[in-house]
């Protein structure tokens, strides 16, 4: 019986006819850790139907022996891209495929003079993330925790909240209890931006303290058993006044329309349309700066987009962030993100925080 690695395995050469490849060479971590379980830092895989072949250095050897099965490990001799250039070529393939996002111009040059010129580099971007947006069930019980486990951080981190705390100090005790909590770190720099700097969607915390009749934006992830969350509160230090309150009810409108959109079939822009249609009824769709969210996995930005004019339609498996937004500089800024899994009959929300505007 095979396992659940080698049908990922399979699923991936299953494409190769089309692409007309005889290999494929993938340099993404992600990638190696959702092929084959190897979670070493330096490493090219190469995936054929012929099997498949981890080119590593000797720090990961034994480690590449145990995390893996059906695997072949290979020692690298001299570099990295030069080793698998030399094994391409000692094993006769002549079309090769290749993410030209993620390989650069340099090891791109490398890897021809190596492999030499019976080899055909065939640019297949995306082959292996096409398979990941496609989550099973294992993975979604793992991504459930890992919501499940950034809800509690980011309600822990709500209650150290007061006036002249520091935005640092709350980063860090936020990313103290993810490890407390068992995650392996963060997913992403956590964010934390009081007053005006909340107006950033991407601010990193400084040592700014925290003043009365200020909104503080809370943006975090973490990864559990190497799976990502992404999770984002709004909280206002005080009474809010009638305009944040406004702004406030606009965005968690906007994000429960977009949510709603979010089923098996529907088209990633028209689930960004859907929050942008309910800012533009408060006239607050031009202070919406980014996208209303993105795939998540193995990765904290991953396929698919959940932005304007995405054609992509949703499938069950699929898991993304809706986290839409308003900013206004000398104000701030308000955002609420949950992560949501795409069922066929159903749309699951995975985080678990509270979503109504807190007062402190």
């Amino acid at each position: 019986m095979k396992t659940r690695l080698q049908l990922r395995r399979q699923g991936l050469t299953a494409s190769f006819s089309e692409a007309k490849i005889d290999a494929l060479l993938l340099t993404s971590p992600a990638n190696w850790f959702y092929l084959t379980g190897f979670t070493g830092e330096s490493g090219a895989l190469v995936v054929s139907r012929k099997g498949t072949v981890l080119i590593t250095d000797g720090r990961f050897m034994v480690q590449g022996r145990a995390e893996t099965s059906g695997v072949r490990i290979l020692q690298q001799k001299g570099s990295l891209v030069e080793s698998a250039g030399q094994f391409l070529k000692d094993s006769r393939f002549r079309r090769v495929g290749f993410d030209p996002t993620q390989v650069t111009v340099g090891q791109m040059q490398s890897l021809r003079r190596a492999a030499g010129a019976r080899v055909r580099w065939v640019p297949t971007p995306g082959k292996a993330e096409r398979l990941r947006m496609r989550k099973d069930a294992a993975e979604l019980a793992q991504m459930r925790r890992a919501a499940i486990l950034a809800g509690e951080v980011v309600q822990s981190a709500i209650g150290l909240l007061k006036p002249g705390i520091r935005e640092f100090e709350v980063g860090a005790e936020i990313e103290y209890q993810m490890r407390k909590r068992g995650a392996s770190g963060p997913a992403f720099e956590t964010i934390v931006a009081f007053g005006e700097r909340a107006a950033l969607p991407h601010a990193r915390p400084t040592g700014k303290r925290l003043r009365k009749n200020e909104l503080v934006v809370l943006d975090l992830g973490v990864i559990l058993g190497h799976y990502c969350s992404d999770i984002t509160r709004t909280v206002y230090m005080g009474r809010a006044p009638r305009r944040i309150r406004m702004w406030y009810q606009a965005v968690l409108e906007a994000q429960t329309a977009a949510i709603a959109a979010a089923k098996s079939g529907a088209a990633c822009g028209d689930v960004d349309g859907a929050a942008r249609h309910v800012l533009a009824g408060y006239r607050l769709d031009h202070l919406f700066v980014h996208s209303t969210g993105h795939g998540l996995g193995l990765e904290v930005h991953e396929d698919p987009r959940v932005a304007r004019g995405q054609k992509k339609r949703l499938e069950p498996g699929n898991v993304i962030t809706i986290e839409p937004g308003v900013y206004a500089a000398g104000i701030g800024g308000i955002r609420i993100e949950d992560d949501v899994a795409v069922h066929a009959d159903r749309t699951e929300v995975l985080t678990r925080a509270p979503r109504d505007l807190i007062e402190i």
